[in-house]
């Protein structure tokens, strides 16, 4: 069976569009065309790929298995066709990085500036992403490499310990926890909080030690930036979970930072990246960079 990008491109057009009338305008095809190359695939691949029906197509369970090899082949065509269009403008490599928020405001921002300083012929793009999202995406090639906190998702991953950091609560100046220095998060679970989004590895992970307990982990409001988050707790609409080291980046006036004395508060952050497949000469620097700046910063100083 030969294969040719153009046509799993309009392949996965349909899929993702649901109709081949949508996804030939989209392509910007004739929908008369398109149908014939997707009659000509399932020809070539002797099974069919699309289930019809009134509303548009599915795909059948070969379809879905055409699909995840092709957006991995045209992706793979996209990169080489990026690196060569890098050569051709002096770049030396491409790297694609997804990184939760925790990873970027706290660890990133300096373990980037050095190793672009080291290799200012590597081309970096970092897109944030909640943890769940960053490890799919790297099993799914979308991404080069992840860092990420908490996820189930790791299969047909190679996972390394990044940093540590350490999750504190924040609060009202006035709260009636401003005047502890350290709380069990269980205690806290009396008063409303301010939670990040659903779906982001701190709500998940305060959920279910709420749930572990039999208690009811009370969100008042979603935020979806540790800004947000600080700004709704000084405004005194909720007590608030996040990185302590997070915190820097923020205005402290009119809240209090109290320690969590649980275990579990203190998190370990990962690197992961492809189990199988190379990675590229670019990404290969940059991993062995961050989990080299990791090792450095877990060392004791020297006296």
């Amino acid at each position: 069976m030969r294969l040719d990008l153009t046509t799993l491109q309009l392949f996965v057009a349909v899929l993702e569009t649901g109709s081949i009338a949508a996804a030939a305008q989209r392509e910007h095809i004739a929908a008369s065309a398109l149908s014939k190359r997707i009659a000509e695939l399932e020809r070539a691949a002797g099974v069919p790929l699309l289930s019809r029906h009134a509303r548009g197509v599915e795909p059948t369970a070969a379809g879905q298995s055409l699909a995840r090899g092709a957006r991995v082949m045209l992706r793979q065509a996209a990169d080489l066709s990026a690196q060569m269009q890098d050569y051709a403008y002096g770049v030396r490599g491409h790297v694609r990085l997804f990184a939760n928020l925790s990873s970027i405001t706290q660890f990133l921002p300096d373990e980037l500036k050095t190793f672009l300083a080291r290799h200012p012929g590597v081309r970096l793009d970092l897109e944030e992403r909640v943890s769940s999202v960053v490890t799919r995406a790297v099993a799914e090639s979308e991404a080069d490499i992840g860092i990420f906190a908490l996820s189930d998702e790791r299969e047909g991953l190679a996972v390394h310990p990044y940093h540590e950091d350490e999750m504190a609560l924040l609060v009202p100046a006035g709260h009636p926890l401003a005047r502890r220095r350290t709380v069990g998060f269980l205690q806290t679970l009396a008063y409303e909080h301010v939670g990040m989004h659903r779906g982001s590895a701190a709500s998940f992970l305060l959920h279910r030690q709420a749930n572990a307990a039999n208690l009811e982990w009370r969100v008042r409001f979603h935020a979806t930036s540790y800004d947000a988050l600080v700004s709704l707790v000084r405004a005194g609409l909720g007590i608030g979970v996040l990185p302590l080291r997070s915190l820097d980046l923020y205005r402290r006036d009119g809240v209090k930072v109290v320690r969590l004395s649980d275990p579990w508060a203190r998190r370990r952050l990962s690197v992961c990246v492809r189990a199988e497949g190379p990675l590229s000469s670019a990404a290969k620097l940059l991993l062995e960079h961050l989990l080299a700046s990791a090792q450095a910063a877990q060392r004791p100083p020297q006296h």
